[in-house]
């Protein structure tokens, strides 16, 4: 799992080191790489559905919502959709990592590093499909602090369902219709 998100960061790297040493990252808009993060945070959720020691204390985490009102979503414009997006992965971020101090399993521990990687490894694609002009997408502890619907959940297994459910949903929407995907596919 480590392996193919330290594999899409290398890639990343390359492609931009080809380039010019100022142009930005180029855009990656290859929905198998979403899948690929989709499959894992599935896999993790089932690994911590069957987990039986050393699985964290239950606490609240708050999360984003992740459904998704179409006639809404397609009203707000691809900045407010990428910030809403970011500030999803931020706290997804931020829950994972408190979950993570809680856990004393290593292997459990390794799950939950690698779903925090895989975000990260999101955020940067995100931030090569250029969606925020002017402002820095970097995935921060203070992108939390945008307005964003939240919910609260109280287990690992719960986080990881809405890890994978946001991937799904909100993600994969911006991913889809980013405007420099869609000049790519025509």
């Amino acid at each position: 799992m480590q392996k193919f998100s330290d594999l899409v960061l290398v890639l990343m790297v390359f492609v931009w080191l080809r380039g010019d040493p100022v142009s930005p990252l180029r855009p990656i808009c290859d929905l198998r790489i979403l899948d690929h993060f989709v499959r894992e945070a599935r896999d993790s959720e089932v690994i911590m559905r069957g987990c039986r020691g050393g699985c964290g204390v239950m606490n609240s985490y708050f999360v984003p919502l992740t459904s998704v009102d179409f006639a809404v979503w397609e009203q707000i414009d691809a900045q407010g959709q990428a910030e809403e997006v970011q500030t999803g992965l931020s706290l997804l971020v931020q829950a994972l990592s408190a979950a993570r101090n809680t856990v004393s399993s290593s292997p459990l521990i390794s799950t939950l590093d690698n779903n925090i990687s895989n975000i990260h490894s999101l955020s940067q694609i995100l931030q090569s499909l250029h969606l925020e002009q002017g402002r820095s997408t970097a995935l921060s502890d203070d992108s939390a602090s945008i307005s964003i619907q939240t919910q609260e959940v109280s287990t690992l297994p719960e986080l990881l369902q809405v890890q994978s459910s946001f991937l799904r949903g909100k993600v994969r929407l911006l991913f889809s219709a980013a405007p420099v995907c869609q000049k790519r596919n025509r």
